[in-house]
């Protein structure tokens, strides 16, 4: 199957959103559509998807012009959307899931659940899936969920899948089980149209690209023949840096120790310190505990032992309320389920952690949250219309800044920040690193925890690797390389050069 988008046009009001785009997707390939939030792509898709209607130009499926009125105009001609905020219901079974909105029926108007799971099992069987039709969806993990999404897809007979940031919220284990899933798909003649801020995702999976920069197509060819610095250029107009951001600065004092914390199987006696203005990594392979840990910490999870100090003063976090009114802030890495909340504004986001502090007999105080956030806004270069727009509004990346402008409301004296860069793009990721480093500058301790060794390299004074919920070793400066980080976590261990001693390891 051949799907073509010619000389597509799309405008909301004066607001041109798309300019004369054409593209091609092949059956067989995995074809990636690039750009920075509010390039365009999103409207493309949705166009392709029926959810949209065209202005101008045409759409045309194997040669022949189609148009799209609804999105089941679009799915009866074989294409499928799988958006980024998944559509499966946690309390029904995967097979029921696989046929919301079209379940098969017996006499007298039952579901006929006997068929439903001999579908899905034969389904399971010719995409080589180990899944059980009978589970829950609630109990799986989040690459499964996707790949439910996309056996959903395959169940309608679809020939081509939208995927719009499937692997946002992975790790690195579950990125490799949809990989395997796609990679069946092309070698069965499926075409798989993959939007994703994740270059390097693109360099490994995809065959061609498309780049779409203000709503225009500024590049289109294949993957092989451009570096992820050409794509990114071609994502924004200029060089993107890739060169360490780290710069020197003072310390102050202590204002964060950890002393022997044990969480019973999900880390054990963690020790370690840090010091205001400084900024420190976290990094580790997938069960590697650093989220658990940090967690903790922030008081959303338990201790079994140990303590935790701020500015040498033994505290208590057994709620995230005790963690905040010591100082302690944790942006959380699945923004979409743990950080925003969706049905309120922006304003209602970026106060909410404040509300107690600034609010009488029960009542809000409004206008004090909105002379913070207009603060907020200026520093981090929050890009937004009013503030009263629901936060899903935003990109990926205003949204990241708003629930950053949260935390910052609070004063922190510690800010955790995990997976802070997620499902933001290329422009937005830098913009993170520079208000990181800006918050250094202001005396703050930042912790980053990442899965990305050169997000670690790049903005962190130092870094601690994880293995199996201890803190297998930790790296400054130039001891800071993906090979170096690779080898602690997964559990081996280094020599200082010129030294012939192990780097530094804490006791097991």
């Amino acid at each position: 199957m051949q799907v073509e988008m010619l000389n597509v046009n799309k405008s909301f009001g004066s607001n041109k959103v798309l300019e004369d785009v054409s593209i091609t997707v092949n059956g067989g390939e995995i074809y990636a559509l690039l750009g920075e939030n509010g390039a365009g792509k999103s409207t493309l898709m949705n166009i392709l998807g029926g959810v949209l209607p065209l202005d101008r130009g045409e759409i045309c499926i194997n040669g022949e012009s189609v148009s799209f009125e609804k999105p089941a105009d679009s799915q009866s001609s074989g294409i499928a959307f799988i958006h980024q905020e998944l559509n499966l219901i946690n309390d029904l079974p995967v097979y029921e899931n696989m046929f919301i909105g079209r379940e098969p029926k017996k006499r007298f108007g039952q579901l006929d659940h006997k068929k439903m799971i001999k579908e899905t099992e034969d389904l399971f069987k010719r995409m080589d899936i180990d899944l059980d039709p009978k589970a829950l969806v609630g109990d799986l993990d989040a690459s499964y969920k996707q790949i439910v999404e996309i056996c959903r897809a395959m169940s309608t007979n679809a020939s081509i899948i939208i995927m719009d940031e499937p692997t946002t919220s992975l790790t690195d284990t579950e990125i490799n089980r949809v990989f395997g899933m796609m990679n069946t798909l092309r070698e069965q003649g499926v075409g798989l149209i993959f939007i994703s801020h994740k270059l390097k995702e693109v360099k490994r999976i995809c065959d061609r690209y498309a780049v779409l920069r203000d709503g225009g197509l500024v590049s289109e060819g294949y993957v092989e023949d451009v570096t992820i610095n050409d794509i990114a250029r071609f994502m924004v107009g200029y060089d993107v840096r890739t060169e360490p951001l780290i710069r020197e600065r003072p310390l102050g004092e202590e204002v964060l120790r950890i002393e022997n914390l044990t969480y019973e199987q999900q880390f054990k006696d963690i020790n370690f310190s840090i010091k205001a203005g400084e900024v420190v990594g976290f990094t580790g392979l997938l069960g590697d505990g650093r989220s658990e840990l940090f967690q903790s910490i922030f008081g959303s999870k338990g201790v079994s032992s140990g303590a935790i100090y701020v500015n040498d003063k033994k505290v208590s976090t057994n709620s995230t309320m005790d963690a905040i009114k010591n100082g302690i802030a944790y942006l959380p890495r699945n923004r979409k389920e743990n950080a925003i909340i969706s049905d309120m504004d922006i304003l209602e986001n970026s106060a909410i952690a404040t509300w107690p502090q600034y609010s009488k007999f029960g009542i809000i105080n409004k206008d004090i949250h909105k002379q913070q956030f207009e603060k907020q806004r200026d520093k981090l270069n929050i890009k937004m219309d009013k503030w009263t727009d629901n936060i899903t509004k935003l990109s990926g990346g205003n949204q990241q800044k708003v629930v950053l402008s949260k935390w910052l409301n609070t004063g922190p004296k510690i800010l955790i920040l995990d997976n802070p860069t997620q499902g933001v793009d290329v422009g937005a990721k830098e913009d993170i690193y520079d208000i990181i480093l800006d918050l250094a500058d202001q005396k703050i301790a930042v912790v980053v925890l990442s899965s990305e060794a050169q997000e670690i390299i790049r903005v962190c004074d130092r870094t601690m690797v994880m293995y199996h919920g201890t803190v297998q070793g930790e790296l400054k400066g130039k001891e800071m390389t993906d090979h170096n980080i690779m080898t602690l976590a997964t559990g081996g261990e280094l020599e200082l050069e010129g030294e012939g001693k192990p780097l530094w390891k804490q006791e097991q």
